[in-house]
């Protein structure tokens, strides 16, 4: 990598890491919340990536955590 483009990485890893760490330890964190809204982002990207492979008809799951969510139609 470029002195510049390093530069640029170190930065962005420095600001995401504060505001994890702030997201985990402030006093009005929702850390459960946070974690179980990642849980589910990555849940849905895995379910619709293996939809065409598997033929399996996926619905992504858009609710917020405690929330209601949203419905959609189903991908397949």
């Amino acid at each position: 990598m470029s002195g510049a483009t390093e530069a640029v990485v170190t930065i962005l890893t420095g600001v995401i890491s504060v505001a994890l760490l702030a997201v985990l330890v402030g006093q009005k964190s929702q850390s459960a919340n946070v974690i179980q809204a990642f849980g589910s982002a990555f849940s849905n990207a895995l379910g619709i990536a293996e939809a065409p492979v598997t033929g399996a008809s996926y619905t992504p799951n858009l609710s917020y955590p405690g929330g209601s969510g949203l419905s959609l139609p189903s991908l397949g």
